[in-house]
């Protein structure tokens, strides 16, 4: 009986795990950029047939975005449960966290310009 009670609460683990992607994708006017771009890419990557590595490079740049949209929206819903009003110290957590996002965005874009913009070129000419 063990094993099914360890089975039960990873299955519960990873439903709660979706439904804070869901959350993010619902709430987050930026993670519907995230989501878009993630699908172009996607789908660029299998039309451009890149390589194995290039893929493993795509897919992290694209995890570490998601990564941190998801962790700039955890910090945002406790700065709002923490505080109603404007505190400063929550102000610059938030801000903080919102740079990371756009530093991982920033990368994922210039990693995406470094895999495609060759191969697109090369189609052009």
């Amino acid at each position: 009986m063990a094993i099914w009670d360890f089975i039960k609460k990873r299955l519960l683990s990873i439903h709660f795990a979706l439904n804070g992607i869901f959350i993010i994708i619902r709430t987050q006017k930026n993670a519907w950029i995230h989501l878009m771009m993630t699908i172009i890419v996607v789908i660029l990557g299998f039309t451009l047939n890149i390589r194995e590595s290039e893929w493993i490079t795509i897919i992290l740049a694209i995890s570490v975005v998601w990564v941190a949209e998801g962790l700039n929206t955890a910090i945002e819903c406790l700065g709002d449960l923490v505080s109603k009003s404007y505190n400063p110290l929550i102000g610059k957590a938030k801000d903080v966290a919102a740079g990371a996002v756009l530093i991982s965005a920033v990368g994922a874009t210039i990693i995406g310009c470094i895999v495609f913009l060759p191969k697109i070129w090369e189609l052009l000419i």
